[in-house]
């Protein structure tokens, strides 16, 4: 007989694991099932070398939301942040680096060697973003109202927001609906004239997008991001112990509220009777039958292949087959036996300079020539990089005095054109070692070991479809009352008790928990009923 649950939530991602806190706070006993050996999905720390840790995907924790790290009180779990003094150095190939820091006052003197007038735009800027970006986040944090027949809660909500735009007063209430729709390229031109922090500012709004700086609502994805950080740039925030220390105190977070997490449990298939979800097979053959199944998988694997789509309507799966989540980012991990010198850092202090994130995204049309590559099948071959050394902050993810180096490379497409992953891994390694030795001639010389994650690796070994890390198009389309589809963006699915809760639904912006903690309020609602 089939073992029987309130609520089984298939992934023990970050969100998957708030929803199982807030479910589990609210009297349920929900089961968490992890198809890989750990919990955390894109938030993990791992060993990929004979002792060398790296947080194997996502480097950054700076966007947790703070209700969720309050009411889980992640840090009696163990979970430690820490802040670098920098925050973002900005390379340069003519020798030259741009540096940013967490203190305003010694960002904007920084800046004033470039351009005063850049100084004084930066800190308009920053106050825009905060006073949008607060904003911004009150709508993050709503359910998308129902469209066809809002409730008196839609309603409500939206008018709070709608007070909160006219709160802004005219000048950034216009700046609201204006920015929204524009190229990021535009956005950064009308406050800055140096090219070097255009570039650096204009990279935020493309980050983990299949869109370049002069793509229409590449501006939104900035204007997202300022809801957890207002600084133009964004700052960096890492978890001692890696990404994984943060999805480590979340599930003990949510043991501790009462729910049960199995590791090495892969859902093979989520069973419908009737339009009605009854529970779900395990790959091993086991059957468990629940009152409710909470999909942290992204909407095209939950619904297209956990589902048998012969139990939603034509209509919705072709809806959702055109559902964008190809992705555009590929991850590399360094174990290296030093730091590496970096030219333009070294009169500056190198490893000092090195605590936060380094960037090679030199100037705007640098960027969107990257992206013109992989709009052709290709991966760039001068590409946009986010560079971390979280051994840094972190002694202890590498043995003493060697380091670990942690690469975003972007554009990498989930399609070539011309050749398969398998065959292109090296190149890809070799295009961004190539890059990065441009700007530290030595670090080829001190290389142990390359782990290079490929769009492909993204999508068969951490579960993401398409290999998007944000299990889904950041776009004006697919957004808010349009994540993942019109009329379906409150959590729920068209099989009844089938909900989500990962990033493919509002407001999906990556390592916040905002899907999951909004998932779960609503699952909360109906289960009650």
């Amino acid at each position: 007989m089939a073992e029987t649950r309130d609520v089984v939530i298939v992934g023990g991602g970050h969100n998957g694991l708030v929803t199982a806190f807030y479910l589990a706070k609210a009297g349920f006993k929900p089961l968490v099932l992890e198809r890989r050996s750990l919990v955390g999905g894109s938030a993990i720390t791992e060993e990929f070398h004979p002792g060398f840790r790296c947080s194997t995907l996502a480097h950054n924790t700076g966007s947790l939301r703070a209700d969720v790290v309050r009411d889980m009180q992640l840090a009696r779990h163990g979970l430690k942040l820490t802040t670098p003094e920098v925050s973002t150095a900005s390379l340069l190939p003519d020798g030259r680096a741009l540096v940013l820091y967490n203190d305003l006052k010694k960002t904007t003197q920084e800046i004033a060697q470039w351009s005063q007038k850049d100084a004084t735009g930066y800190v308009e800027f920053g106050k825009a973003l905060g006073k949008i970006g607060k904003v911004m986040g009150e709508a993050l944090v709503l359910t998308p109202p129902n469209i066809d027949d809002p409730s008196s809660g839609d309603l409500w909500g939206m008018l709070k927001t709608g007070r909160a735009i006219r709160g802004l007063g005219k000048k950034d209430m216009y700046r609201v609906l204006r920015w929204g729709p524009m190229a990021v390229a535009d956005l950064v031109s009308e406050f800055f004239d140096s090219e070097p922090l255009r570039a650096t500012i204009a990279a935020r709004g493309i980050f983990g997008t299949y869109l370049g700086p002069w793509s229409a609502g590449s501006a939104l994805v900035l204007l997202l991001r300022a809801a957890a950080d207002p600084t133009p740039a964004g700052q960096v925030q890492f978890a001692a112990g890696g990404a994984g220390a943060v999805t480590q105190a979340m599930a003990a977070a949510a043991k501790q509220a009462g729910a049960e997490i199995r590791s090495n449990a892969d859902v093979a298939e989520i069973r419908v009777k009737d339009g009605v979800v009854t529970g779900v097979v395990l790959l091993s053959g086991e059957e468990i039958s629940a009152k409710a199944v909470v999909s942290n998988a992204d909407p095209k694997r939950t619904l297209m292949r956990l589902v048998d789509p012969a139990h939603l309507s034509p209509d919705f799966v072709q809806k959702i087959k055109n559902y964008r989540s190809l992705g555009t980012v590929a991850k590399m991990n360094l174990a290296l036996s030093g730091l590496p010198d970096f030219t333009a850092l070294k009169a500056k202090g190198n490893g000092n300079l090195l605590q936060g994130r380094i960037q090679i995204s030199p100037e705007i049309d640098y960027l969107e020539r990257a992206f013109d590559e992989s709009k052709y099948g290709n991966f760039s071959r001068a590409p946009y990089l986010e560079i971390t050394f979280p051994s840094l902050s972190d002694p202890s993810l590498a043995p003493a005095g060697q380091h670990v180096m942690s690469i975003y490379m972007q554009y990498a497409p989930y399609k070539l054109k011309n050749s398969d992953w398998e065959a292109q891994r090296t190149a890809l390694g070799e295009t961004v070692v190539k890059t990065i030795a441009q700007y530290a001639p030595n670090l080829p010389e001190k290389i142990l070991r390359h782990q290079i994650i490929t769009p492909r690796d993204l999508e068969e070994t951490y579960g993401l479809t398409g290999g998007h890390i944000f299990h889904g198009e950041l776009a004006l389309d697919q957004f808010f009352t349009m994540r993942p589809l019109l009329d379906w963006a409150r959590y729920q699915t068209p099989i009844e008790h089938l909900y989500l809760c990962g990033n493919g639904t509002h407001p999906g912006t990556g390592l916040t928990g905002g899907s999951g903690a909004n998932a779960a309020r609503e699952i909360v609602k109906a289960l009650k009923k």
